[in-house]
């Protein structure tokens, strides 16, 4: 290796899964194994936003990474973040194989430490409230749906619901969010969940702290169910399942347009996603999904 923030180390693997445009790296020095991020120079504010993040959630001794250094280095023009290594295996590649009753308690584990992580969120400074912050984004994607999605049955069922609950978004209060929780970015380790990938920048990591719902996994219901009763402590709020409905339906619908031209072979998925929408929420007519009442 020629870099010399690099060099430092006695391995380094490059890491290619995951959708980041950050480069990513299993390094070992001493015998110890990190994880190695390295992103261009200008990023350099928001890495070190996401740095600063994760080292506050780490003195509330949460069940994530712990930061080991930041760095950035003209010579290459590069910063690097460099974090502990999670030992374990995604929870979705645990969960296929795991009784009923585990994946119940494995979603508990996950709703108890993302109500942690909001818990402990930095106060969060911004002029716009959530609905604004929402819709910035959101709009030019329904927009999109409406000019160049691909229509389905019940689809106009689906956007009413969201025009006719959009005002619940004005009230909401904000903290910071993980950004993409979901299976694929929670380790079991010993019955243990951890919380990996800390890097997503959607709504720059700042909203309605039920948002973050929106990537639950429905593919295991005892999982999902757990989540949401983990979180709650088996005292939800009537005014969530609103909310959930929008977002989870929200995300299912804008993400057509997304996948007909970024990714093509999830397009089918994405479909699929879509209608069972539908079914779950009774035809947008009841708002807790049918796989939690039953």
């Amino acid at each position: 290796m020629k870099n010399s923030f690099l060099s430092q180390f006695d391995k380094v693997s490059e890491i290619s899964k995951g959708m980041s445009g950050d480069k990513k790296y299993r390094v070992e020095k001493g015998g110890q194994a990190y994880l190695l991020r390295s992103a261009d120079i200008t990023e350099y504010k928001r890495k070190k936003n996401e740095y600063d993040y994760l080292n506050h959630l780490n003195q509330a001794s949460l069940t994530v990474p712990r930061c080991i250094a930041f760095e950035k280095c003209d010579e290459d023009a590069k910063v690097y973040t460099l974090l502990s290594w999670v030992v374990g295996k995604e929870a979705e590649k645990v969960l296929p194989n795991a009784p009923y009753c585990e994946q119940y308690a494995y979603g508990v584990q996950a709703g108890s430490i993302l109500r942690k992580i909001h818990e402990n969120s930095p106060k969060v400074d911004t002029a716009k409230n959530w609905y604004e912050r929402y819709f910035e984004v959101i709009k030019p994607r329904l927009e999109a749906f409406l000019q160049e999605g691909i229509s389905f049955v019940g689809d106009e069922r689906i956007l009413r619901f969201i025009e006719e609950n959009k005002y619940l978004l004005k009230s909401r209060p904000l903290c910071y969010h993980h950004g993409d929780y979901h299976m694929g970015n929670l380790i079991i380790n010993a019955g243990k969940l951890w919380v990996i990938d800390w890097h997503t920048v959607d709504f720059d990591n700042i909203g309605d702290p039920w948002y973050e719902f929106n990537r639950i996994g429905i593919e295991y219901p005892m999982f999902a169910k757990g989540q949401i009763d983990g979180y709650f402590e088996n005292q939800v709020p009537e005014e969530f399942w609103k909310l959930f409905a929008l977002y989870f339906a929200t995300s299912a619908i804008t993400s057509i347009v997304w996948a007909k031209y970024w990714a093509p072979n999830e397009l089918n998925s994405v479909m699929a996603l879509n209608k069972s929408v539908l079914d779950m929420f009774d035809n947008m007519e009841n708002t807790i999904p049918r796989w939690y009442r039953e």
